[in-house]
């Protein structure tokens, strides 16, 4: 029970750090709200350090790093399907995404789940075609593009997912701080190469500073959740997030989604919803 709360807590401070991720990115190039906002969750991690000690083994770190490579670009092109797409379109298909991936991990690795979780996985195959159907005004590249986007961010919060759980235990929270140097690394290299700024745009700081300390909050609750719990649950619950994303979207932004949308999204929460069961 401790790891279904623990979960569902995370959920809940995801979305509401990719709302304000997606927010930030609507003022700001995507790379300086990812490498600022990065930063900001690596300071604060380093501040519970004193409440999350543990031992910097090479595996600790070597794992905390890949994950936070896999859950860097995941940020990118997540903020960046944000910023170009329908925020209440892209969060349920990176979700529907990052929840199938550590079912598929389990399966591989001999966990059996029942068959409610199962039907779970082709149900969520058919709300991401559902929810990628746009009306003729939306059905540009850029709408394309930003469903493919989602696509493989949902890909690499997966990763994150399955990598971080493979932290040998004792870590405490220094496999979240590799995770943050690794990515804030990456992703500034890849800035630096492109040639792109990471000065905020005015307005976007308070945006990036609340994404970047509450994905952190999120990522602690997950790490603390699949401590406790099986990844194929606690992956698929935390996946639950766009409920909050969602709410904040329609009550702040006012978004409305066509038919085939709005029944592409219940299916997309039906689907971790009945993964997240089984």
């Amino acid at each position: 029970m401790t790891a279904v709360i623990l979960a569902t807590a995370c959920a809940a401070v995801y979305g509401t750090a990719d709302f304000l991720g997606g927010l930030a990115t609507r003022r700001a190039q995507v790379f300086a709200v990812v490498v600022l906002s990065q930063a900001a969750g690596l300071v604060l991690a380093l501040a519970l350090l004193p409440v999350l000690p543990g031992t910097p083994t090479l595996a600790t770190l070597t794992w905390g790093a890949a994950s936070g490579i896999s859950g860097a670009l995941a940020v990118l092109l997540f903020y960046r399907a944000l910023a170009t797409g329908v925020m209440s379109v892209v969060a349920p298909i990176t979700a529907t995404v990052s929840a199938v991936l550590p079912v598929l991990f389990g399966l591989a690795v001999g966990e059996r789940p029942s068959p409610v979780a199962l039907g779970g996985v082709v149900l969520a195959l058919l709300a991401v075609l559902l929810v990628s159907r746009s009306s003729s005004e939306e059905t540009s590249s850029g709408g394309y593009r930003s469903v493919l986007a989602s696509v493989a961010a949902g890909a690499g919060f997966g990763g994150f997912f399955i990598l971080l759980a493979q932290v040998p235990e004792g870590g405490g929270i220094w496999p979240l701080i590799g995770a943050r140097v690794a990515s804030v690394a990456a992703i500034g290299l890849l800035a630096l190469a492109a040639g792109r700024t990471l000065r905020p745009a005015p307005g976007a700081l308070t945006f990036i500073l609340g994404a970047g300390i509450l994905d952190m909050v999120a990522n602690v609750l997950f790490m603390l959740a699949q401590q406790r719990g099986m990844l194929s649950l606690v992956g698929v619950l935390v996946s639950l997030y766009p409920a909050s994303t969602l709410l904040l979207a329609r009550q702040v932004l006012g978004e409305r989604l066509n038919t085939v949308q709005v029944v592409g999204v219940g299916f997309t929460l039906g689907a971790v919803a009945l993964i997240a069961s089984g």
